[in-house]
């Protein structure tokens, strides 16, 4: 290998890559540790072992030891432990971005840095073949549970409050629609799978409880605010913005480990929500006019 003297820049930036480079390496090998599965184990440790000769590699230029990242080491150990290692490594491949960009600077001091990057793009591609968490095949009767919540209970919830204008009877008539539409959407999941007769790798009875679950979920947090709030219009407000957060935390957890586009979801999910929404607010003052309703 023929000496190349790097210029302070370029010195820095092999540092930091050879640091995110070390960094993968202890976060896949610690992942690898957990995993049950002995082929996703195998493809783990061998995409940790190639993160380490990419460290080796750009030691040979530096001629320096540099320390990983154990704050994100963990971050992403524990992601990858609560949402499932397809969010987690699939959040880590994404940041990947500045990273392809450096190594596309440093092909002018050091043509053999393509390997790399093609080693990182054959990374992504095993990652996604080789990741089959049960929990991702019952991802369709998660958003079944929780878009049904979200646009069946927004819009309950801005009717009865324009109907009833009494935060505490909107809290409890909210809290039996609720209840009784989770119970009935997962006994409507489960017959619903059971029905495909094998055609589905889903559990009938593991589809409904996920289904449940979401929507119980959802309608916890959409009812909260009337229980908190004196003031109809206050807890209403809240409930949309807390609508809005769900959404935005379920659709970006999607489309990471989905690889779906994050704004058309999320758009179109709070923009179903906020129309049922208004379409009922306007029910319970047609409702409030004409049966001259006063509580």
């Amino acid at each position: 290998m023929a000496e190349i003297q790097l210029d302070s820049k370029s010195r820095q930036a092999f540092l930091d890559a050879q640091k995110n480079e070390i960094t993968e390496h202890f976060i896949y090998s610690k992942l690898a540790q957990v995993i049950k599965d002995e082929h996703n184990r195998q493809v783990l440790n061998k995409i940790a072992n190639d993160e380490k000769a990419h460290y080796e590699f750009f030691r040979r230029y530096t001629n320096q030891d540099v320390s990983p990242s154990r704050l994100q080491i963990w971050f992403y150990y524990l992601i990858s432990r609560v949402f499932g290692l397809t969010f987690g490594v699939k959040l880590m491949e994404n940041g990947e971005g500045k990273a392809k960009e450096n190594y596309k600077q440093m092909e002018t001091v050091v043509p053999d840095i393509q390997k790399i990057e093609e080693d990182e793009d054959r990374h992504e591609r095993q990652l996604i073949e080789m990741i089959n968490e049960e929990r991702l095949e019952y991802v369709g009767s998660m958003v079944l549970g929780l878009n049904d919540a979200l646009v069946e209970l927004t819009g309950a919830l801005a009717g009865l409050s324009f109907a009833l204008q009494n935060t505490r009877l909107t809290a409890i008539a909210g809290l039996i629609t609720g209840i009784a539409a989770s119970l009935s959407m997962a006994a409507s999941e489960y017959l619903s799978v059971k029905a495909e007769h094998g055609k589905s790798a889903k559990h009938p009875i593991k589809a409904s409880v996920y289904t449940g679950i979401a929507y119980v979920f959802t309608v916890f947090f959409l009812i909260l605010p009337f229980l908190v709030c004196t003031s109809s219009y206050v807890a209403l407000i809240w409930t949309m913005i807390n609508a809005v957060a769900i959404i935005g935390i379920f659709t970006f957890y999607i489309s990471v480990a989905k690889d779906l586009s994050f704004k058309i979801r999320f758009l179109e999910m709070a923009g179903l929500s906020f129309a049922v929404a208004g379409i009922t607010f306007l029910i319970g003052i047609v409702i409030r006019h004409f049966l001259h309703i006063d509580v």
